[in-house]
Formats: C-alpha cells, structure tokens, sequence
C-alpha cells in the first residue's frame, strides 16, 4: 500500500479495481469487508481530490488563455 501523497490517480483506480474484485468472490469473509470498505472509501477520497485538483488546474488554464486572447 502506497502512501496517499505518492499513490496517483491510476494506482488508486486499480487498487480499488483489485478490492471490487475480492469483494466478489465467493471466498471474500464478512471480516474482511469492513476493511475493504474502509480502504476504498480513503481511495476514493485521494481520486475525488486528485480529479478535483486538476479540475482547478484545468480551468485556470482555460481562464488564462481566455484572457490571453482579448
């Protein structure tokens, strides 16, 4: 498990992939799924915050160049 500073938006996606995965097997325990909702739900939060991030990035990008152009 990368620590949520270095994990990019890709590895979060596949580790929650991964955890989707066990989850739907048939040998997944019912202890095991308290953890795994916890792990995804901090993935989650590292995606909604990267995709956010570079939302931002993108419209200030766009607002220069908007302002670039008048």
């Amino acid at each position: 498990m990368e620590n949520q500073n270095e994990l990019t938006y890709s590895a979060a996606v596949k580790e929650l992939e991964e955890i989707v995965q066990l989850m739907q097997s048939p040998d997944c325990s019912v202890d095991n799924l308290g953890k795994y909702t916890k792990r995804s739900a901090e993935l989650l939060k590292i995606c909604k915050a990267k995709l956010t991030s570079t939302n931002e990035e993108v419209q200030k990008i766009i607002q220069q160049l908007d302002e670039s152009t008048k």
